[in-house]
């Protein structure tokens, strides 16, 4: 893996908390930054995701007219693990 330097600047009350927290934690502010980047990094690539997700979901209902009931999808859900699984719930079709 290459690794490349970045540059930030932050003001110096955001620098002193940088460092405050990072020296509580007993761990560098370089440590502290790029933990804290790939954390927002990864959080934002699963909600690019899931959007990703909802969109092609919703373009598949808009192109088929098919979907499953709310209700009948969470009680399956919650029958998971139970030793008492429902069954996948049919498929509504709007056309």
């Amino acid at each position: 893996m290459k690794i490349k330097s970045m540059t930030i600047k932050l003001d110096e009350a955001l620098h002193t908390r940088v460092r405050n927290l990072a020296d509580g934690k007993q761990r560098t502010s370089h440590w502290l930054m790029r933990e804290a980047i790939t954390q927002y990094v990864d959080r934002e690539e699963k909600r690019a995701r899931f959007y990703d997700d909802a969109r092609r979901s919703w373009e598949h209902y808009q192109e088929t007219g098919r979907y499953v009931k709310g209700d009948e999808a969470l009680a399956w859900l919650d029958s998971w693990g139970t030793g008492e699984e429902k069954p996948t719930p049919e498929c509504q079709s709007e056309r």
